[in-house]
Protein backbone atom coordinates (compact mmCIF):
# COMPACT_ATOMS: atom_id res chain seq x y z
CA UNK A 1 0.00 0.00 0.00
CA UNK A 2 2.89 2.79 0.87
CA UNK A 3 4.38 1.74 -2.50
CA UNK A 4 1.49 2.79 -3.93
CA UNK A 5 0.90 5.60 -2.20
CA UNK A 6 4.56 6.54 -3.33
CA UNK A 7 4.13 6.64 -7.12
CA UNK A 8 0.82 8.67 -6.88
CA UNK A 9 2.42 11.24 -4.31
CA UNK A 10 5.84 11.56 -6.81
CA UNK A 11 3.57 11.44 -9.91
CA UNK A 12 1.85 14.51 -8.32
CA UNK A 13 5.17 16.22 -7.59
CA UNK A 14 6.50 15.98 -10.89
CA UNK A 15 3.16 17.36 -12.48
CA UNK A 16 3.02 20.24 -10.10
CA UNK A 17 7.01 20.42 -11.18
CA UNK A 18 6.40 20.81 -14.66
CA UNK A 19 3.37 23.39 -14.41
CA UNK A 20 5.77 25.22 -12.44
CA UNK A 21 8.29 24.83 -15.10
CA UNK A 22 6.19 26.47 -17.61
CA UNK A 23 4.84 28.82 -15.62
CA UNK A 24 8.39 30.06 -15.17
CA UNK A 25 9.48 29.66 -18.39
CA UNK A 26 6.72 32.23 -19.36
CA UNK A 27 6.92 34.52 -17.38
CA UNK A 28 11.01 34.70 -18.81
CA UNK A 29 10.16 34.18 -22.62
CA UNK A 30 6.35 35.86 -22.94
CA UNK A 31 6.98 39.31 -24.54
CA UNK A 32 4.43 41.45 -22.58
CA UNK A 33 4.24 42.80 -18.90
CA UNK A 34 0.17 41.18 -19.43
CA UNK A 35 1.61 38.04 -20.81
CA UNK A 36 4.43 37.76 -18.35
CA UNK A 37 1.79 38.15 -15.79
CA UNK A 38 -0.60 35.46 -16.80
CA UNK A 39 1.85 32.58 -17.02
CA UNK A 40 2.87 32.88 -13.16
CA UNK A 41 -0.60 32.97 -12.34
CA UNK A 42 -2.25 30.39 -13.87
CA UNK A 43 0.42 27.69 -14.49
CA UNK A 44 2.34 28.05 -11.14
CA UNK A 45 -0.83 28.32 -8.97
CA UNK A 46 -2.01 25.01 -10.51
CA UNK A 47 1.64 23.04 -9.72
CA UNK A 48 1.82 24.57 -6.57
CA UNK A 49 -2.11 23.23 -5.61
CA UNK A 50 -0.98 19.59 -7.22
CA UNK A 51 1.96 19.79 -4.99
CA UNK A 52 -0.28 20.55 -1.71
CA UNK A 53 -2.65 17.76 -3.06
CA UNK A 54 0.48 15.32 -2.89
CA UNK A 55 0.98 16.43 0.44
CA UNK A 56 -2.26 16.34 1.52
CA UNK A 57 -2.74 12.55 0.19
CA UNK A 58 0.54 11.52 1.85
CA UNK A 59 -0.90 12.83 5.39
CA UNK A 60 -4.10 11.82 4.83
CA UNK A 61 -3.12 7.95 3.56
CA UNK A 62 0.17 7.80 5.71
CA UNK A 63 -0.76 8.98 9.04
CA UNK A 64 -4.05 8.38 8.89
CA UNK A 65 -5.29 12.30 9.39
CA UNK A 66 -6.86 15.11 7.44
CA UNK A 67 -4.03 17.72 6.41
CA UNK A 68 -5.83 20.82 7.46
CA UNK A 69 -2.78 22.90 7.44
CA UNK A 70 -2.37 22.00 3.56
CA UNK A 71 -6.06 22.36 3.26
CA UNK A 72 -6.30 26.40 4.43
CA UNK A 73 -2.76 27.02 2.30
CA UNK A 74 -3.86 25.60 -0.53
CA UNK A 75 -7.39 27.66 -0.04
CA UNK A 76 -5.23 31.02 0.83
CA UNK A 77 -2.86 30.81 -2.24
CA UNK A 78 -5.99 30.31 -4.64
CA UNK A 79 -7.50 33.18 -3.16
CA UNK A 80 -4.93 35.51 -3.36
CA UNK A 81 -3.14 34.48 -6.22
CA UNK A 82 -5.64 35.82 -8.66
CA UNK A 83 -6.75 38.66 -7.07
CA UNK A 84 -3.06 40.00 -6.78
CA UNK A 85 -2.87 39.11 -10.75
CA UNK A 86 -6.04 41.13 -11.09
CA UNK A 87 -4.82 44.21 -9.64
CA UNK A 88 -1.35 44.14 -10.80
CA UNK A 89 -3.13 44.26 -14.32
CA UNK A 90 -5.68 46.77 -13.44
CA UNK A 91 -2.04 48.88 -11.76
CA UNK A 92 -0.68 48.42 -15.21
CA UNK A 93 -3.20 49.26 -17.18
CA UNK A 94 -4.14 52.59 -15.71
CA UNK A 95 -0.81 53.43 -15.83
CA UNK A 96 -0.19 52.80 -19.01
CA UNK A 97 -2.97 55.37 -19.72
CA UNK A 98 -1.27 58.54 -18.43
CA UNK A 99 1.75 59.99 -19.60
CA UNK A 100 3.08 60.63 -16.25
CA UNK A 101 2.05 57.15 -14.95
CA UNK A 102 -0.77 58.20 -11.92
CA UNK A 103 -4.29 56.86 -12.96
CA UNK A 104 -6.49 59.23 -13.39
CA UNK A 105 -8.77 60.56 -11.01
CA UNK A 106 -11.93 59.02 -10.35
CA UNK A 107 -15.14 60.16 -8.95
CA UNK A 108 -15.18 56.60 -6.86
CA UNK A 109 -17.45 54.26 -9.02
CA UNK A 110 -15.24 53.40 -11.37
CA UNK A 111 -12.44 51.78 -9.38
CA UNK A 112 -12.72 48.34 -10.22
CA UNK A 113 -12.85 48.61 -14.12
CA UNK A 114 -10.51 50.06 -16.81
CA UNK A 115 -12.71 52.38 -19.23
CA UNK A 116 -10.71 54.38 -21.48
CA UNK A 117 -13.58 56.81 -21.69
CA UNK A 118 -11.78 59.03 -19.04
CA UNK A 119 -11.99 62.76 -20.67
CA UNK A 120 -8.26 63.06 -18.77
CA UNK A 121 -7.08 60.48 -21.48
CA UNK A 122 -8.45 62.62 -24.32
CA UNK A 123 -5.75 65.39 -23.95
CA UNK A 124 -4.18 66.43 -26.88
CA UNK A 125 -0.88 64.92 -27.08
CA UNK A 126 0.81 67.43 -29.83
CA UNK A 127 3.74 68.71 -26.36
CA UNK A 128 5.06 65.13 -26.63
CA UNK A 129 8.90 64.76 -28.04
Amino acid sequence: MTMVVEYIVAALLVIGGLFGLVGSYGLLRLKDRMQRLHAPTKATTVGVGTALIALAFEVWLIQGRFAWREALVAVFFFATAPLSAIYLSKAHLFTAIRRDGVPPPGNGDDWASFSPDHPEEAEDDSGRD
